[in-house]
Protein backbone atom coordinates (compact mmCIF):
# COMPACT_ATOMS: atom_id res chain seq x y z
CA UNK A 1 0.00 0.00 0.00
CA UNK A 2 2.87 2.22 -1.18
CA UNK A 3 0.89 5.46 -2.04
CA UNK A 4 3.42 8.22 -0.70
CA UNK A 5 4.67 8.96 -4.50
CA UNK A 6 5.23 8.25 -7.79
CA UNK A 7 9.04 8.97 -6.83
CA UNK A 8 9.45 5.89 -4.77
CA UNK A 9 8.77 3.69 -7.31
CA UNK A 10 11.20 1.38 -9.43
CA UNK A 11 12.25 2.15 -13.07
CA UNK A 12 9.96 0.16 -15.85
CA UNK A 13 10.90 -2.73 -17.24
CA UNK A 14 10.85 -1.30 -21.03
CA UNK A 15 13.56 1.74 -19.50
CA UNK A 16 15.68 -0.73 -17.36
CA UNK A 17 16.25 -2.74 -20.61
CA UNK A 18 17.06 -0.06 -22.50
CA UNK A 19 19.51 1.23 -20.14
CA UNK A 20 21.27 -2.62 -20.25
CA UNK A 21 21.10 -2.87 -23.93
CA UNK A 22 23.44 0.29 -24.06
CA UNK A 23 25.03 0.24 -21.16
CA UNK A 24 28.58 -1.43 -22.91
CA UNK A 25 30.95 0.19 -24.83
CA UNK A 26 32.64 3.56 -26.38
CA UNK A 27 30.43 6.27 -27.22
CA UNK A 28 30.73 10.51 -27.16
CA UNK A 29 29.72 12.61 -24.35
CA UNK A 30 27.81 15.73 -23.39
CA UNK A 31 25.13 14.91 -25.87
CA UNK A 32 27.37 14.32 -28.81
CA UNK A 33 26.23 10.23 -29.03
CA UNK A 34 24.04 8.85 -31.87
CA UNK A 35 21.61 7.32 -29.27
CA UNK A 36 21.07 10.93 -28.03
CA UNK A 37 20.61 12.20 -31.79
CA UNK A 38 18.24 9.05 -32.05
CA UNK A 39 16.54 10.40 -29.25
CA UNK A 40 15.93 13.79 -30.07
CA UNK A 41 13.91 12.29 -33.46
CA UNK A 42 11.51 10.95 -31.80
CA UNK A 43 10.69 13.94 -29.33
CA UNK A 44 10.12 15.84 -33.29
CA UNK A 45 8.24 12.92 -34.26
CA UNK A 46 6.12 12.72 -30.86
CA UNK A 47 5.23 16.68 -30.83
CA UNK A 48 4.59 17.20 -34.94
CA UNK A 49 7.41 19.09 -35.29
CA UNK A 50 11.19 19.95 -34.95
CA UNK A 51 11.77 21.13 -31.53
CA UNK A 52 15.22 21.79 -29.45
CA UNK A 53 15.27 19.08 -26.42
CA UNK A 54 17.84 19.47 -23.64
CA UNK A 55 18.30 16.76 -21.03
CA UNK A 56 18.54 17.60 -17.30
CA UNK A 57 18.29 15.28 -13.81
CA UNK A 58 15.53 16.76 -12.02
CA UNK A 59 12.10 18.53 -12.68
CA UNK A 60 13.51 21.44 -10.78
CA UNK A 61 16.22 22.32 -13.14
CA UNK A 62 13.86 21.72 -15.39
CA UNK A 63 11.34 24.36 -14.52
CA UNK A 64 14.19 26.70 -12.97
CA UNK A 65 16.43 26.45 -16.23
CA UNK A 66 13.56 26.85 -18.53
CA UNK A 67 12.38 29.77 -16.96
CA UNK A 68 15.54 31.31 -16.41
CA UNK A 69 15.96 31.66 -20.82
CA UNK A 70 12.77 33.64 -20.49
CA UNK A 71 14.34 36.00 -17.44
CA UNK A 72 13.73 39.84 -17.48
CA UNK A 73 15.79 42.11 -15.10
CA UNK A 74 13.17 42.98 -12.40
CA UNK A 75 11.20 39.94 -14.09
CA UNK A 76 8.12 38.32 -12.67
CA UNK A 77 6.63 34.67 -13.43
CA UNK A 78 3.60 34.18 -13.12
CA UNK A 79 2.21 31.01 -11.21
CA UNK A 80 -0.67 29.42 -9.45
CA UNK A 81 0.22 30.01 -5.12
CA UNK A 82 0.37 26.33 -4.85
CA UNK A 83 2.57 25.52 -8.08
CA UNK A 84 5.67 23.16 -7.50
CA UNK A 85 7.78 26.10 -8.42
CA UNK A 86 6.29 28.23 -6.13
CA UNK A 87 6.05 25.62 -2.93
CA UNK A 88 8.43 22.84 -3.66
CA UNK A 89 11.63 24.00 -5.44
CA UNK A 90 13.31 25.80 -3.09
CA UNK A 91 13.26 29.44 -4.63
CA UNK A 92 15.42 27.59 -7.14
CA UNK A 93 13.48 29.11 -10.29
CA UNK A 94 14.20 32.45 -8.95
CA UNK A 95 17.77 32.17 -7.57
CA UNK A 96 18.04 30.71 -11.62
CA UNK A 97 16.41 33.29 -13.43
CA UNK A 98 18.95 36.17 -11.29
CA UNK A 99 15.89 37.19 -9.25
CA UNK A 100 12.79 37.42 -11.05
CA UNK A 101 10.15 36.99 -9.02
CA UNK A 102 7.22 34.66 -8.99
CA UNK A 103 3.85 36.16 -8.14
CA UNK A 104 1.34 33.30 -7.17
CA UNK A 105 -2.11 33.53 -8.07
CA UNK A 106 -5.09 32.05 -6.20
CA UNK A 107 -7.38 29.40 -8.63
CA UNK A 108 -9.95 26.74 -7.86
CA UNK A 109 -8.70 23.15 -8.50
CA UNK A 110 -5.08 24.71 -8.51
CA UNK A 111 -5.75 26.33 -11.90
CA UNK A 112 -5.37 29.71 -12.80
CA UNK A 113 -7.95 31.33 -15.16
CA UNK A 114 -7.37 33.90 -17.88
CA UNK A 115 -8.87 36.58 -16.18
CA UNK A 116 -7.23 36.36 -12.73
CA UNK A 117 -4.10 36.31 -14.60
CA UNK A 118 -4.31 38.99 -16.79
CA UNK A 119 -5.18 41.10 -13.42
CA UNK A 120 -2.34 40.14 -11.94
CA UNK A 121 -0.20 40.79 -14.93
CA UNK A 122 -1.69 44.28 -15.07
CA UNK A 123 -0.13 45.10 -11.44
CA UNK A 124 3.07 44.86 -13.86
CA UNK A 125 2.02 47.33 -16.45
CA UNK A 126 4.89 47.58 -19.50
CA UNK A 127 7.23 50.88 -19.28
CA UNK A 128 7.17 51.24 -15.46
CA UNK A 129 10.51 50.96 -14.36
CA UNK A 130 9.12 50.94 -10.34
CA UNK A 131 6.74 47.60 -10.63
CA UNK A 132 9.76 45.59 -12.67
CA UNK A 133 8.62 43.68 -15.98
CA UNK A 134 6.28 40.50 -16.91
CA UNK A 135 8.60 38.05 -17.78
CA UNK A 136 6.80 34.44 -18.56
CA UNK A 137 3.68 32.33 -17.59
CA UNK A 138 4.22 28.60 -15.98
CA UNK A 139 1.06 26.40 -15.61
CA UNK A 140 1.52 22.59 -13.98
CA UNK A 141 0.08 19.83 -15.96
CA UNK A 142 -1.25 17.88 -14.09
CA UNK A 143 -1.85 20.53 -10.94
CA UNK A 144 -0.49 19.90 -7.85
CA UNK A 145 -4.10 19.23 -7.19
CA UNK A 146 -4.21 16.78 -9.50
CA UNK A 147 -6.67 17.60 -11.76
CA UNK A 148 -5.96 18.27 -15.47
CA UNK A 149 -5.74 21.72 -17.85
CA UNK A 150 -8.21 20.89 -20.69
CA UNK A 151 -6.59 21.91 -24.04
CA UNK A 152 -9.16 24.92 -24.46
CA UNK A 153 -7.84 26.28 -20.84
CA UNK A 154 -4.56 26.17 -21.70
CA UNK A 155 -5.06 27.90 -24.97
CA UNK A 156 -6.94 30.92 -23.06
CA UNK A 157 -3.65 30.98 -21.15
CA UNK A 158 -1.55 31.23 -23.63
CA UNK A 159 -4.03 34.38 -25.14
CA UNK A 160 -3.86 36.07 -22.52
CA UNK A 161 0.25 35.68 -21.64
CA UNK A 162 0.74 36.00 -25.67
CA UNK A 163 -1.20 39.70 -24.99
CA UNK A 164 1.00 40.57 -23.32
CA UNK A 165 3.81 39.48 -25.33
CA UNK A 166 5.68 36.87 -22.65
CA UNK A 167 5.85 33.05 -23.26
CA UNK A 168 3.60 30.01 -21.66
CA UNK A 169 5.84 27.63 -19.96
CA UNK A 170 4.70 24.16 -19.03
CA UNK A 171 5.36 22.49 -15.86
CA UNK A 172 5.18 18.88 -17.38
CA UNK A 173 6.18 16.86 -14.47
CA UNK A 174 2.99 14.51 -14.72
CA UNK A 175 3.32 15.31 -18.34
CA UNK A 176 1.77 11.74 -19.33
CA UNK A 177 -0.69 11.22 -17.14
CA UNK A 178 -2.40 14.60 -18.19
CA UNK A 179 -1.77 13.49 -21.57
CA UNK A 180 -3.84 10.60 -21.72
CA UNK A 181 -6.72 11.40 -19.54
CA UNK A 182 -7.61 14.25 -21.87
CA UNK A 183 -6.80 11.83 -24.89
CA UNK A 184 -5.41 14.75 -26.85
CA UNK A 185 -2.11 14.38 -28.64
CA UNK A 186 1.42 15.64 -27.35
CA UNK A 187 1.15 18.36 -29.71
CA UNK A 188 -2.42 19.49 -29.28
CA UNK A 189 -1.56 19.91 -25.69
CA UNK A 190 1.33 22.08 -26.03
CA UNK A 191 2.34 24.23 -28.72
CA UNK A 192 -1.05 23.77 -30.66
CA UNK A 193 -2.11 25.46 -28.11
CA UNK A 194 0.24 28.12 -27.45
CA UNK A 195 2.99 26.32 -24.73
CA UNK A 196 6.50 28.01 -25.61
CA UNK A 197 8.39 25.29 -23.54
CA UNK A 198 7.62 22.32 -21.31
CA UNK A 199 9.47 20.59 -18.88
CA UNK A 200 9.17 16.80 -20.06
CA UNK A 201 9.16 15.01 -16.84
CA UNK A 202 9.66 10.97 -17.72
CA UNK A 203 11.02 10.50 -13.79
CA UNK A 204 7.72 9.84 -11.96
CA UNK A 205 6.42 7.54 -14.94
CA UNK A 206 8.55 4.90 -14.87
CA UNK A 207 12.01 6.66 -15.88
CA UNK A 208 15.17 6.28 -13.12
CA UNK A 209 16.32 9.80 -13.99
CA UNK A 210 15.32 11.70 -16.90
CA UNK A 211 13.71 14.96 -17.30
CA UNK A 212 13.49 17.20 -20.71
CA UNK A 213 13.55 20.73 -21.47
CA UNK A 214 11.80 20.86 -25.01
CA UNK A 215 11.50 24.32 -26.56
CA UNK A 216 9.11 24.10 -29.19
CA UNK A 217 10.88 27.49 -31.20
CA UNK A 218 13.99 26.03 -31.06
CA UNK A 219 15.22 30.09 -31.26
CA UNK A 220 14.10 30.71 -27.97
CA UNK A 221 16.60 27.95 -26.86
CA UNK A 222 19.40 29.74 -28.11
CA UNK A 223 21.56 30.35 -24.87
CA UNK A 224 19.85 27.46 -22.76
CA UNK A 225 22.89 25.37 -23.24
CA UNK A 226 24.77 27.91 -21.28
CA UNK A 227 22.16 28.00 -18.29
CA UNK A 228 22.13 24.25 -18.51
CA UNK A 229 25.95 24.10 -18.35
CA UNK A 230 26.08 27.03 -15.46
CA UNK A 231 23.67 24.97 -13.34
CA UNK A 232 25.20 21.29 -13.57
CA UNK A 233 22.97 19.90 -15.38
CA UNK A 234 25.48 18.93 -19.15
CA UNK A 235 25.31 15.20 -18.43
CA UNK A 236 29.02 13.80 -19.79
CA UNK A 237 27.46 10.39 -20.00
CA UNK A 238 24.02 11.54 -21.53
CA UNK A 239 23.53 8.40 -23.72
CA UNK A 240 22.25 6.97 -20.45
CA UNK A 241 19.71 9.76 -20.30
CA UNK A 242 18.74 9.24 -24.04
CA UNK A 243 18.79 5.18 -23.40
CA UNK A 244 16.06 5.47 -20.34
CA UNK A 245 13.52 8.03 -23.03
CA UNK A 246 14.41 5.15 -25.93
CA UNK A 247 13.06 2.86 -23.86
CA UNK A 248 10.30 4.99 -22.42
CA UNK A 249 9.24 5.77 -25.99
CA UNK A 250 9.34 2.45 -27.37
CA UNK A 251 5.87 0.84 -27.84
CA UNK A 252 4.68 3.90 -26.45
CA UNK A 253 5.56 2.21 -22.99
CA UNK A 254 5.18 5.85 -21.57
CA UNK A 255 1.22 6.04 -22.44
CA UNK A 256 1.30 2.68 -21.02
CA UNK A 257 2.60 3.16 -17.54
CA UNK A 258 0.28 6.44 -17.49
CA UNK A 259 -2.81 4.80 -18.35
CA UNK A 260 -1.92 1.84 -15.24
CA UNK A 261 -1.41 5.00 -12.98
CA UNK A 262 -4.49 6.55 -13.95
CA UNK A 263 -6.60 3.46 -13.73
CA UNK A 264 -5.60 3.00 -10.32
CA UNK A 265 -6.02 6.11 -9.36
CA UNK A 266 -9.88 5.83 -10.35
CA UNK A 267 -10.15 2.48 -8.81
CA UNK A 268 -9.30 3.88 -5.59
CA UNK A 269 -11.24 6.96 -5.75
CA UNK A 270 -14.43 4.90 -6.47
CA UNK A 271 -13.78 2.49 -3.79
CA UNK A 272 -13.49 5.53 -1.32
CA UNK A 273 -16.50 6.86 -2.41
CA UNK A 274 -18.65 3.98 -2.45
CA UNK A 275 -17.36 3.55 1.60
CA UNK A 276 -18.35 7.06 2.56
CA UNK A 277 -15.58 8.74 1.84
CA UNK A 278 -14.86 12.33 -1.08
CA UNK A 279 -12.13 13.33 -2.84
CA UNK A 280 -11.35 17.14 -2.33
CA UNK A 281 -10.73 17.60 -5.83
CA UNK A 282 -11.26 15.72 -9.04
CA UNK A 283 -9.58 12.32 -10.15
CA UNK A 284 -7.92 13.58 -13.14
CA UNK A 285 -4.72 11.95 -12.94
CA UNK A 286 -2.68 9.82 -10.85
CA UNK A 287 -3.13 11.86 -8.03
CA UNK A 288 -6.24 11.83 -5.51
CA UNK A 289 -6.65 13.50 -2.35
CA UNK A 290 -9.45 11.70 -0.34
CA UNK A 291 -11.62 12.70 2.97
CA UNK A 292 -12.20 10.28 5.32
CA UNK A 293 -12.20 9.94 9.45
CA UNK A 294 -9.23 10.42 11.12
CA UNK A 295 -9.79 7.31 12.51
CA UNK A 296 -10.01 5.98 9.69
CA UNK A 297 -6.92 7.43 8.37
CA UNK A 298 -4.95 6.28 11.67
CA UNK A 299 -6.15 2.71 10.93
CA UNK A 300 -4.72 3.11 7.19
CA UNK A 301 -1.54 4.77 8.54
CA UNK A 302 -1.23 1.79 11.01
CA UNK A 303 -1.62 -1.02 8.74
CA UNK A 304 1.32 0.45 6.66
CA UNK A 305 -0.36 2.39 4.43
CA UNK A 306 1.99 4.91 2.76
CA UNK A 307 0.11 8.02 2.62
CA UNK A 308 0.41 11.93 3.85
CA UNK A 309 -2.15 14.30 5.09
CA UNK A 310 -2.24 17.42 2.95
CA UNK A 311 -3.68 20.61 3.44
CA UNK A 312 -7.40 21.07 1.98
CA UNK A 313 -7.33 24.93 0.81
CA UNK A 314 -10.05 26.82 -1.26
CA UNK A 315 -12.61 23.91 -0.81
CA UNK A 316 -16.33 24.63 -0.76
CA UNK A 317 -18.14 24.09 2.42
CA UNK A 318 -19.76 20.57 1.59
CA UNK A 319 -16.38 19.40 0.51
CA UNK A 320 -14.05 20.79 2.96
CA UNK A 321 -13.20 18.39 6.14
CA UNK A 322 -14.61 18.71 9.15
CA UNK A 323 -13.24 18.66 12.61
CA UNK A 324 -12.97 14.86 12.60
CA UNK A 325 -11.64 14.57 9.32
CA UNK A 326 -8.58 14.65 7.41
CA UNK A 327 -7.68 15.05 3.58
CA UNK A 328 -4.19 13.01 2.54
CA UNK A 329 -2.41 12.22 -0.74
CA UNK A 330 -2.13 9.53 -2.44
CA UNK A 331 -0.11 8.78 -5.83
CA UNK A 332 -0.50 5.68 -8.12
CA UNK A 333 2.21 4.78 -10.79
CA UNK A 334 2.91 1.87 -12.88
CA UNK A 335 4.31 -0.21 -10.53
CA UNK A 336 0.55 0.47 -8.51
CA UNK A 337 -1.17 -3.17 -8.35
CA UNK A 338 -4.42 -4.63 -7.96
CA UNK A 339 -3.74 -6.09 -4.81
CA UNK A 340 -2.53 -3.25 -4.01
CA UNK A 341 -6.05 -1.52 -4.42
CA UNK A 342 -7.90 -4.27 -2.77
CA UNK A 343 -5.65 -4.18 -0.13
CA UNK A 344 -6.03 -0.60 0.58
CA UNK A 345 -10.19 -0.68 0.07
CA UNK A 346 -10.58 -4.16 2.40
CA UNK A 347 -8.73 -2.01 5.21
CA UNK A 348 -10.88 1.31 4.90
CA UNK A 349 -13.48 -0.90 4.93
CA UNK A 350 -12.53 -2.66 8.36
CA UNK A 351 -12.16 0.87 9.57
CA UNK A 352 -15.39 2.05 8.85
Amino acid sequence: MNFASDNWAGAAPAVMSALARHSSGFAPGYGADPLTAGVNRTFNDIFEREVAVYFVATGTAANALALASFAKPGGAVFCHRDSHINIDECNCPEFMTSGNKLVGIPGADCKITPGVLTEAMSRFPDGVVMHGQVASVSISQATESGTVYTVAEIEALAEAARLRSVPLHMDGARFTNALVSLGCTPAEMTWKAGVDALSFGATKNGCWCAEAVVFFDPDQARDFEYFRKRGGHLFSKSRFVAAQFEGYFENDSWLDTARHANAMALRLAEGIRSLGGRTAWAVEANELFPIVKRSQFETLTAAGAKIYEWPARDLSDNVAPTDDEVCFRMVTSFATTDEDVKTFLETLTQAS
